[in-house]
């Protein structure tokens, strides 16, 4: 280090809110200053897939809904590919579908939700197959660094009994925990993914 800059010293730490969605999500705070508000709707009419929608609560260690958390979503298309340099599969790119979202809590019921396409199967740096996942990144007020983990779909068990990383997490109701439930809501399949922070059922985070 030069010298002259001995004397800088580390900034401190923060945690992300309580203003995080004037970064992340202006829009819902009431601020117009984005020219494109990427938003939880991942579909066009053209996007290719089966319509889904993902939908949860966010819930600290009291049970209380974390009405401040904002969600990030990752996923690949209908195919099984990411829109994205690095992902080398021979599988086509679909045009229409950007695979990324981003969804804060409501600020009255609590729940945050996803407009999406149920992800084809992705294979991993070794060749194996995933079964159809897509990947959450969290962010609330009091949290430093944001916490990641994954949504898989409770009706594709054969896919989710093979899964390498499924099978990474014991075979109890620590793994029901990245296990979404599927229901039909006025003909639009709906999975329920609640994030849970501390306590009996607290969600299988990992350390990317």
């Amino acid at each position: 280090m030069p010298q002259e800059l001995n004397y800088l010293k580390q900034t401190a730490a923060q945690t992300a809110g309580p203003y995080v969605h004037i970064g992340l999500a202006p829009n819902r705070a009431g601020f117009d200053i984005f020219e494109n508000n990427f938003g939880h709707v991942l579909t066009t009419a053209e996007t290719l897939g089966e319509r889904i929608i993902i939908e949860g609560l966010v819930v600290d260690g009291t049970g209380t809904p974390m009405r401040d958390a904002l969600i990030e979503l990752w996923q690949a298309n209908a195919a099984g590919k990411y829109n994205h340099p690095n992902d080398k599969q021979n599988k086509p790119i679909d045009p229409a579908f950007r695979g990324w979202g981003r969804s804060p809590c409501d600020f009255e019921t609590g729940y945050y939700r996803f407009e999406t396409i149920k992800p084809g199967r992705v294979e991993d740096r070794h060749g194996h197959l995933m079964a159809p996942h897509v990947s959450l990144w969290i962010v609330a007020r009091g949290i430093n660094l944001g916490f990641q983990t994954r949504a898989y779909f409770a009706d594709e068990e054969n896919a989710n009994s093979t899964d390498p990383v499924l099978n990474l997490v014991e075979q109890d109701k620590r793994r029901k925990t990245l296990i979404a439930p599927r229901s039909i809501r006025d003909g639009m399949p709906v999975y329920r993914f609640d994030i849970v922070f501390q306590g009996e059922n607290e969600t299988v985070f990992f350390d990317v």
